[in-house]
C-alpha cells in the first residue's frame, strides 16, 4: 500500500535530493544564455542547448557582468529546489563566456550582411501619415498583444479602426505567415500603417523576426511599417529594417494614435481657463464699478454734511416766514370775519332794526309808500305783514 504525504513534505524530500546528490554541485553547465530579465537583488535567465533549457538565476550582478543573449557560458553553482512554490533553479556562483551562441552568431551574419545591401538605410523610410484610420496589424490573435494594442488605440481614439492578419509569432511556419500578412497589408488599400508585433521572449522566441525573408519582405512593403516586436531591450532584425521601431506593442498604439481624451482635457482646460479670465475680468469690472459707486456716494455724503449748516438755515428762515405769514394771514381773516360780521342784515336786526318791503322790494323812504298800503317787515328772527295807517316826513333830513 502507497505512503500518503502532504504537499510540503514531498517538497522537502525533493530539496535534500538535490542537495545531497554531491554530483550535481561538482560539475559546470554549458550553454547558451536567453531570456535575460533583471530584477533588484537579482538577474534571472536561461540556459540551453540543442534540446533542453535550464532556469537559472545569479544574485550577483556583478558577477553576472555584461553577458548578454546569445552568449554561450559556463556556469558553476548547484541546483535549488524552492519547497513553498515548487520550482526548481540553477543558482548561479560563477560565470565565465565560451564564445557567442549559434543563434546570435545568424543574427549577427544576416545583420551585417543586410546592412552591406544598405536595407537598413534611413533614405529608404517611409514617413508615417500624418492622418491614420486603419491600422494593419500582423500578430497573433490570441495573446495579450494584440488586446494591449487595441485597448491603447481605442483609449487614445476610438476612431481608429484596428485589422488582424493572424499569424503565428514562433515556432514552424511563424515567419511564412509573417511574410504573408506583410504582403497582404502590402497592397490592402483600407489601411494606412501596418504593425508587426508580438510580445518580449528569448532570441530563441524572436527567431522568426531575425529571418532573411521577414526582413526582405518588410523592406519591400508598400506601406510603412512599425515593428513592435519583444520589449524594450530585445532587438530584431525587423527592427532596423521596418520604418519605425517601437519598444513594445502598446508603445506602437501610442506612436500611431492621436489622444484625442488629451485633447479634449486640454480642450476643457482651455475653456475652463478662458472661463476664469473672463469672470476675473467681470470681477474686475464690477469691483471698478462699486467703487466708483462708493465714490460718488462719499462725495455725495460730503456735500450734504458740507452743505448742512446752510440747509438747515434756509429751512428755519423758511419756516419763520411761513409762521410770519400765517400770522398776518390769521390775523387778516380775523378782520375780514369782523367786518362782515358787521355787515350781515341779521347782526344789523339783532340790534332791533327791522327791513321793510313792498311787494319784494325794499323801501328806503316814506315817499315810496302811501297810506293803506301792505307792507312786509322783517325782523331778524321773523316777518309780519303790516298795513300803512299814517306816514309823517321828517322834511330836515
Amino acid at each position: 500500500m502507497l505512503t500518503t504525504i502532504s504537499v510540503t513534505k514531498f517538497n522537502n524530500i525533493v530539496k535534500d535530493i538535490f542537495n545531497n546528490e554531491e554530483f550535481l554541485h561538482s560539475v559546470n553547465v554549458v550553454g547558451e544564455v536567453f531570456g535575460i530579465s533583471r530584477a533588484k537583488n537579482a538577474v534571472y535567465f536561461s540556459l540551453k542547448d540543442e534540446e533542453s533549457t535550464l532556469p537559472c538565476v545569479c544574485f550577483n550582478s556583478a558577477v553576472f557582468g555584461d553577458v548578454k543573449e546569445g552568449d554561450m557560458v559556463v556556469l558553476s553553482g548547484g541546483p535549488n529546489f524552492y519547497t513553498k512554490s515548487g520550482r526548481f533553479n540553477y543558482i548561479t556562483c560563477r560565470i565565465e563566456k565560451a564564445g557567442q551562441g549559434i543563434l546570435y552568431q545568424k543574427f549577427v551574419e544576416l545583420k551585417n550582411k543586410l546592412e552591406k545591401e544598405r536595407l537598413f538605410d534611413i533614405a529608404h523610410k517611409k514617413p508615417l501619415p500624418k492622418s491614420i484610420k486603419r491600422i494593419g496589424v500582423v500578430t497573433s490573435k490570441e495573446g495579450a498583444v494584440l488586446q494591449d494594442i487595441k485597448n491603447v488605440t481605442w483609449r487614445r481614439n476610438p476612431a481608429v479602426e484596428i485589422v488582424l492578419y493572424p499569424t503565428k509569432v514562433q515556432g514552424n511556419d511563424a515567419e511564412k505567415e509573417i511574410v504573408e500578412g506583410i504582403n497582404f497589408f502590402s497592397t490592402y488599400d483600407k489601411v494606412d500603417v501596418v504593425v508587426v508585433a508580438r510580445g518580449g521572449g528569448s532570441m530563441e522566441d524572436l527567431s522568426a523576426y531575425n529571418t532573411e525573408v521577414v526582413a526582405r519582405a518588410t523592406y519591400n512593403c508598400l506601406k510603412p511599417i512599425v515593428s513592435a516586436v519583444g520589449h524594450e531591450t530585445d532587438f530584431t532584425i525587423i527592427d532596423f529594417v521596418s520604418d519605425l521601431r517601437a519598444p513594445t506593442p502598446s508603445a506602437a498604439a501610442e506612436l500611431l494614435t492621436q489622444d484625442t481624451e488629451k485633447e479634449r482635457s486640454s480642450f476643457i482646460f482651455l475653456v475652463k481657463k478662458l472661463n476664469r479670465e473672463m469672470m476675473s475680468l467681470y470681477s474686475d469690472r464690477v469691483e471698478d464699478f462699486l467703487d466708483n459707486m462708493r465714490y460718488l456716494t462719499n462725495k455725495i455724503e460730503d456735500y450734504v454734511f458740507e452743505r448742512y449748516d446752510v440747509l438747515k438755515e434756509i429751512c428755519e428762515k423758511i419756516s419763520y416766514q411761513l409762521e410770519k405769514q400765517t400770522d398776518f394771514e390769521k390775523h387778516r381773516l380775523e378782520l375780514l370775519s369782523l367786518t362782515l360780521q358787521k355787515l350781515d342784515p341779521l347782526a344789523i336786526l339783532r340790534r332791533g332794526y327791522a327791513k321793510v318791503e313792498q311787494n319784494g322790494k325794499s323801501v328806503e323812504s316814506v315817499l315810496e309808500i302811501s297810506e293803506k298800503e301792505s307792507l312786509s317787515v322783517n325782523f331778524f328772527d321773523g316777518e309780519v305783514e303790516a298795513k300803512v295807517l299814517k306816514k309823517n316826513f321828517k322834511e330836515n333830513l
